[in-house]
């Protein structure tokens, strides 16, 4: 079960900041109504949203395998204990993910890191549907 199956709305923490929103390192996750497996990450202090899909909602095939040290960041003792969510960019072609850099969120305690994945199988930058 990912953190998305079981998360309406709670605080995230991210262990560093992500890239490109320094200094920021407190969030809120709350999922969107009426789009399945749509969340909305926000910043505590700051005007700052981010859109997180989780892929798992709608049987996307993507499971990267995520580094045990970060998973040791997040205090996730596996991959199991941790939901893993991607940036999604709505535009006129659709939806985009960035399927390279995962956000990984420890289900128990809420703390997060972004993982800058180095398997290039997994694009920057995928159209959902296509």
């Amino acid at each position: 079960m990912t953190a998305a199956a079981e998360t309406m709305s709670r605080s995230v923490q991210f262990v560093s900041p992500m890239p490109g929103l320094a200094p920021y390192t407190a969030f809120t996750i709350e999922q969107l109504d009426g789009a399945a497996g749509l969340f909305a990450l926000r910043a505590v202090d700051a005007d700052v949203r981010l859109f997180l899909w989780d892929p798992l909602s709608a049987d996307y095939p993507y499971s990267p395998d995520i580094p045990a040290d970060v998973l040791a960041d997040i205090g996730a003792p596996d991959q199991g204990a941790a939901g893993v969510f991607v940036v999604a960019n709505p535009s006129a072609e659709g939806v985009h993910v960035n399927l390279r850099a995962p956000i990984v969120i420890h289900d128990e305690s809420g703390r997060a890191v972004q993982v800058i994945l180095d398997d290039q199988a997994h694009p920057i930058r995928a159209l959902l549907g296509s």
